[in-house]
């Protein structure tokens, strides 16, 4: 087993951090120092959790300039776009603001001699393994809510992104949050198969693939410990022939290649009513073309590499899948260093395409999409849902009722209408089929976070 964990940056290939993996006297320590800290942090006031968290909060704000260098070089994110920050705050304040309703307790109607209610209570113990893609937002959909809900947080992040966790520790330790509440751990795979099936953690939370979710379930079978499981997406995206073309084009462009098309909820695949096919696929891939590849530390830089080579190869291997069987390349754009075994990748459109062909079935999670022409709603939807996957889906248009109508018979966790890529931290975050399981933010965040206990009172 590696003694230690190295980050490759994929700007340069160069080794830009190393940390030792923790060891079973760190494991144990930190865990025992969890389960000693949670008597007196159960005592204290939703509210006055809350302003831990908004200390936290203004900590990480504080150190930002620092942490979108970081995430340029840990993976690949221009630094133009100011790493999380926008996101990371608009989450933690809306969790704070909803913890104190949703984790009060609930009470039955009246009944004559008796005093009934449910109370929720914190699950011990949750252990967040976190990934490098969105590795703060990612993060915080739980490690807050968690803390809000009176719990202990144990963090685990991905590999590429080690020096995530370390922030996210030293925020909290200005935010002066009670010790032992948070631990940040470097664990091998190995390690933390072995943590996770020992029974002494309550709650995973896992977001990454869908091989890496079964591992995670094999590993906790016979624990009774609950799980929250983000897993694979092709995101998908209909746009109806009535809908606003410009904005449409503008947001889905965005949606497919923002971060190098490394979001969990980045648009794969798009469906066009045959109507607008032209105009839409036109208009995209001039857009598409903008796009500025390179050096994610230069300013004018609007497309990073990918996180890893490998990751850029996949993406190169569905392009090649596709194109022999029949798909159509429209932008072609020439960069430096876009070649098989470099990050460097540049955006590439596809028509002509089917559901036979990878890129149209398997998930991408790099800066390609395929762009499929549809007869109507009916065909929209069935390929739409002609995937193992159901993440987020968005509909394009100027009716509002019929993208309702649209978004019931779609298999997803999330309808959009007119947007795409987003999380709104008042509604809850989740997903169908292999995507996987469970739900994050909003209220109902806190329920994986908490467990019920009724109270039966009788008067005599």
């Amino acid at each position: 087993m590696s003694e230690s964990v190295k980050i490759i940056s994929p700007i340069d290939g160069s080794v830009y951090a190393e940390r030792p993996i923790a060891s079973d006297a760190e494991i144990g320590a930190a865990l025992s120092a969890a389960r000693a800290a949670l008597p007196e942090w159960r005592k204290v006031p939703v509210a006055e959790r809350g302003r831990y968290m908004l200390s936290f909060l203004d900590a990480l704000l504080a150190m930002n300039d620092d942490i979108a260098l970081e995430l340029a070089w840990q993976m690949g994110r221009p630094v133009r776009y100011g790493g999380e920050k926008g996101g990371v705050e608009e989450r933690i304040r809306a969790m704070v603001v909803l913890a104190e309703e949703a984790l009060k307790p609930y009470s039955p109607p009246a009944k004559d001699g008796f005093r009934r209610y449910i109370a929720r209570e914190p699950v011990g113990i949750v252990m967040v393994i976190a990934p490098w893609n969105y590795p703060y937002l990612t993060a915080i959909n739980t490690i807050v809510p968690g803390l809000l809900a009176g719990n202990a947080i144990i963090l685990k992040h991905a590999a590429q992104t080690l020096l995530v966790g370390e922030r996210i520790a030293e925020a909290f330790r200005r935010a002066r949050l009670p010790k032992g509440l948070f631990a940040n751990l470097v664990l091998s795979h190995e390690q933390t198969e072995r943590l996770i099936g020992s029974g002494k953690i309550d709650h995973i939370n896992f977001t990454g693939s869908v091989a890496g979710g079964r591992a995670i379930e094999r590993a906790t079978a016979g624990t009774f410990a609950s799980l929250g499981l983000e897993l694979g997406g092709k995101d998908p995206a209909y746009v109806r022939a009535d809908a606003k073309l410009d904005h449409a084009i503008e947001n889905l462009v965005d949606g497919a290649f923002y971060n190098s098309g490394q979001c969990c909820c980045g648009v794969e695949r798009i469906y066009v009513d045959a109507a607008v096919f032209d105009d839409f696929v036109e208009g995209y891939a001039d857009l598409t073309r903008k796009y500025v590849v390179g050096n994610p530390l230069d300013a004018s830089t609007t497309l990073g590499p990918m996180a890893r080579a490998s990751f850029a190869d996949t993406v190169r291997g569905q392009i090649a899948e596709a194109r022999r069987k029949g798909a159509t390349a429209l932008i072609n754009m020439k960069v430096d260093g876009d070649r098989a075994g470099s990050p460097y990748l540049a955006p590439e459109v596809l028509t002509n395409v089917n559901h036979q062909m990878e890129v149209m079935r398997e998930e991408s999670f790099g800066p390609v999409v395929g762009i499929m022409k549809v007869r109507d709603d009916e065909e929209a939807i069935t390929l739409m849902n002609d995937s193992p996957y159901g993440l987020t889906a968005s509909i394009w248009t100027r009716d509002t009722d019929r993208a309702a109508e649209i978004g019931a018979r779609v298999e997803t966790g999330t309808v959009y209408m007119n947007r795409c890529d987003y999380l709104d931290p008042q509604l809850t975050w989740t997903g169908v089929k292999d995507t996987g399981r469970g739900a994050a933010l909003s209220r109902y965040g806190f329920d994986a976070l908490t467990q019920p206990k009724s109270f039966h009172l009788r008067d005599v």
